[in-house]
């Protein structure tokens, strides 16, 4: 007869013990799915958001539309990533020095809802000034 060493040995759990897995995995569920529910969330897809593109000094720049002012760059702080749009001349009220003023665009980003940051700009246009003056919901920036 063959000897077998406790190593050798293997025991399969009981009843009792494959139901107390079957119990912790079913209670585990929900947590799973907020979890997973929660890295979606975080991960938004991007807008397009049109308004009022405001840059009054270097690397200060915000975007006013019609939900509120999103802040796109804070000097020596918070800078989205991506390019700001680029603007004719027409389409830009110098408002401090030579270049610093607002325009009117459209811009597709991610942003951070509760702090209303933009987070990355996927893409920017420069619109008419027009554009925005004619929508009654955007007001322009004054000087």
């Amino acid at each position: 007869m063959p000897t077998t060493s406790p190593s050798d040995r293997r025991s399969t759990p009981g009843p009792a013990a494959a139901l107390a897995c079957l119990l912790v995995a079913v209670a585990l569920l929900p947590a799973l799915a907020a979890a997973a529910g929660t890295k979606a969330s975080s991960r938004t897809a991007l807008q397009n958001r049109c308004g009022w593109f405001i840059n009054p000094t270097p690397a200060n720049a915000w975007l006013d539309d019609r939900d509120g002012s999103w802040t796109v760059a804070l000097q020596g702080g918070h800078q989205a990533d991506g390019d700001w749009p680029e603007f004719a001349d027409k389409d830009w009220v110098v408002t401090n020095g030579s270049s610093y003023g607002h325009g009117c665009a459209c811009m597709k980003v991610k942003v951070d809802r509760k702090t209303m940051t933009v987070l990355r700009i996927a893409s920017a246009q420069s619109k008419p000034l027009a554009q925005c003056r004619r929508d009654r919901k955007l007001k322009e920036p004054k000087d």
